[in-house]
């Protein structure tokens, strides 16, 4: 979530460089959401948000609760206010988003729970010397709280670059973060994939161009062309990221045929 107030070449033979089904196709780069894609935070934000309807004298809905997944702070206040049938003024809005954050935040810090085969892939991405990105709707302080925890577990960075919510143009579904993710990288849209696990940010790894593998956790994920389902990363390796890229590439092709 973010804060209400924001909105080298490569042939054959490099890193990540995979042959399948008679042609060439080359991974350059991954590029993860964090909560519920790599850790289950996502939860600590529900938590907090139902918190915060407890605190305003009501209860939030569990679809209105799944729809916040992976949106704005702003988006999400309106879905529970609606959901509540209350009115907040702005500055209330503003607030409540703040207390949200800083709850969140506090739940983060007691420690992370890797979502299944997770933190295996990232150190697969690592082993290969791909470029590697963290693109997430969560702000930045409350982001740096994970990627210690991350790192403490890991051993070691796993990113290349971090992106963080407060730090974009525009917020996912829009593909400003994946764009800016992959321009930090060096690297084209067709030398990625994209890892997520809701709907805007599916949407917005998509709209940048980018092979999708989707694992939601909480949200029903329609297929679309260029998305790749499954239920988490438990046996994800790069030949499965390689895989997803070429059958990218092959809607790609059709479209433009």
């Amino acid at each position: 979530m973010t804060p209400a107030t924001s909105e080298a070449s490569s042939g054959s033979q490099a890193p990540g460089s995979l042959l399948r089904r008679g042609r060439s196709t080359t991974l350059r780069a991954v590029l993860f959401d964090m909560d519920g894609t790599l850790v289950q935070t996502e939860e600590y934000w529900g938590e907090a948000m139902f918190e915060l309807a407890d605190r305003l004298g009501g209860r939030m809905s569990d679809e209105a609760r799944a729809q916040t997944v992976g949106t704005s702070m702003r988006t999400s206040m309106r879905v529970l206010y609606d959901d509540l049938d209350v009115v907040r003024s702005e500055e209330q809005l503003l607030a409540d988003a703040d207390w949200v954050e800083l709850r969140a935040a506090e739940l983060m810090a007691g420690g992370i729970r890797w979502r299944p085969g997770a933190a295996e892939l990232l150190r697969a991405v690592a082993g290969a010397d791909l470029g590697s990105a963290l693109v997430t709707t969560t702000p930045r302080r409350t982001a740096d709280i994970v990627l210690r925890l991350i790192r403490a577990d890991l051993g070691m960075d796993p990113f290349s670059v971090t992106i963080c919510g407060d730090e974009v143009p525009a917020r996912k579904p829009d593909p400003a973060p994946y764009r800016q993710a992959m321009a930090a990288l060096g690297v084209g849209p067709d030398e990625c994939v994209v890892i997520e696990d809701s709907e805007v940010g599916i949407a917005s790894g998509l709209a940048a161009g980018a092979a999708v593998l989707g694992v939601p956790m909480l949200q029903v994920v329609e297929p679309a062309a260029g998305l790749t389902l499954r239920e988490d990363l438990s046996g994800v390796g790069l030949a499965e990221l390689d895989e997803i890229l070429a059958a990218a590439a092959g809607v790609r092709a059709v479209r433009s045929a």
